[in-house]
């Protein structure tokens, strides 16, 4: 995707008016598959510009502004009543005898005529053969499926983002020289990630044991020793905490250990979804559906509270025998994600990095040098022995 030069960009800029909300001229194509911004300067393909925060032409520099309504808001949605909503299209989904899985489609390219195939959940993407932008016209607003409620705009440019990168580098410990000199190879392409992020109220009850530690000595001249016993107690208790914005990833095939490390977002700044946001950016729809999206939120919940049962409980150390967990008043939001993925090799081994496009923080895969990993290893066992010749001297 070519990009004109931009200012950095610190805060959104998106500004609500009170003239109402105006439409970006969209052009559909492809009988309403696919959807491009025509620039009104020279008529071609409209992008995202990410330091600008507003729709750019990259050949003759024509700007869109967006413009929002100060009505249109980032509401929370009720899980229950999704469920039966879900319900009720699987049943007409089955009547009508249609497929549950958009597994791929084809987008016809208007700027140089090429057919583009749409697989899986991929909902915006560049086309190979001119780069032009495209997107599938009801990838996030297709009918049966949850339409996005709110999207964090990328706030991070590329430039931006390639200079945290060189920091990222430079500040690794054990990496081999020859990668903190040259550096990580590679092209970044922004993608925006399904989430789910759920509210709920919630209200346990437990039954544990408390552990105290205390002390006894026993035994007799040379073998008189200092012992640590554990007297236990049995605890209970019961109380309500409500979580808010569990954040919970709906793309599958993704390194999740990385993923999670991008948190925390600042889901403050998110605005109402709008297609032009993903002009000349990657994008994908949810593939973990909201129940099972619920269940690994449950998990997450329920590893919090137990942190909260033994602090109830108190002591040096506790056990949980029982702990019964009711969720109340349960909510969701369907999210988009930003994020600066690049995939590079050193010495012929695939490493992953990930940036956050809303903070710029870096988290990815790094080779060690394990020649610098031993030497600091033996350096340390020879600054402990002399140590302990220097005391036993």
């Amino acid at each position: 995707m070519n990009q004109p030069d931009s200012p950095e960009y610190d805060e959104p800029i998106f500004a609500p008016e009170t003239t109402g909300r105006t439409e970006v001229a969209g052009q559909s194509i492809d009988e309403g598959k696919g959807r491009i911004f025509p620039c009104e300067g020279c008529g071609a393909d409209l992008e995202f510009n990410i330091g600008q925060q507003q729709l750019v032409c990259p050949f003759c520099g024509f700007t869109k502004q967006l413009v929002w309504d100060e009505e249109e808001t980032i509401s929370e949605q009720d899980y229950v009543a999704m469920l039966d909503q879900l319900s009720t299209w699987r049943i007409e989904s089955e009547e009508a005898g249609e497929s549950e899985e958009a597994d791929q489609q084809e987008i016809h390219c208007e700027s140089c005529g090429a057919d583009v195939l749409f697989v899986g959940s991929l909902t915006s993407t560049t086309c190979p053969y001119c780069s032009s932008p495209l997107q599938r016209e009801e990838g996030h607003k297709a009918p049966r499926r949850i339409p996005v409620d709110g999207m964090l705009p990328f706030l991070v440019t590329r430039k931006k983002t390639e200079q945290n990168l060189k920091n990222w580098v430079a500040s690794l410990w054990f990496a081999p020289n020859d990668f903190r000199s040259k550096g990580v190879k590679g092209k970044f392409e922004g993608v925006y990630l399904p989430y789910w992020t759920f509210d709920s109220m919630t209200f346990t009850r437990y039954t544990g044991q408390r552990g105290d530690h205390y002390y006894v000595t026993t035994g007799t001249g040379k073998n008189r020793r200092r012992q640590r016993r554990t007297r236990w107690t049995s605890a209970s208790g019961s109380f309500q905490r409500f979580f808010d914005d569990v954040l919970v990833l709906a793309a599958r095939e993704m390194n999740l250990k990385l993923v999670q490390r991008l948190e925390p977002w600042p889901l403050h700044q998110c605005v109402p979804f709008r297609q032009e946001l993903l002009a000349g950016l990657f994008s994908r729809t949810y593939e973990v559906e909201l129940p099972q999206g619920f269940k690994h939120a449950q998990s997450l919940i329920r590893s919090r509270l137990e942190s909260d049962v033994r602090s109830r409980i108190g002591g040096d150390t506790q056990r949980i025998d029982s702990m019964d967990v009711a969720h109340d008043a349960i909510t969701f939001k369907h999210l988009l994600l930003p994020v600066w993925l690049m995939p590079y090799k050193y010495n012929g081994k695939l490493y992953q990095l990930m940036v956050n496009a809303a903070t710029g923080e870096v988290i990815g895969e790094r080779p060690y040098s394990w020649v610098k990993i031993t030497f600091a290893v033996l350096t340390g066992l020879l600054i402990i022995g002399g140590i302990f010749l220097l005391f036993q001297g």
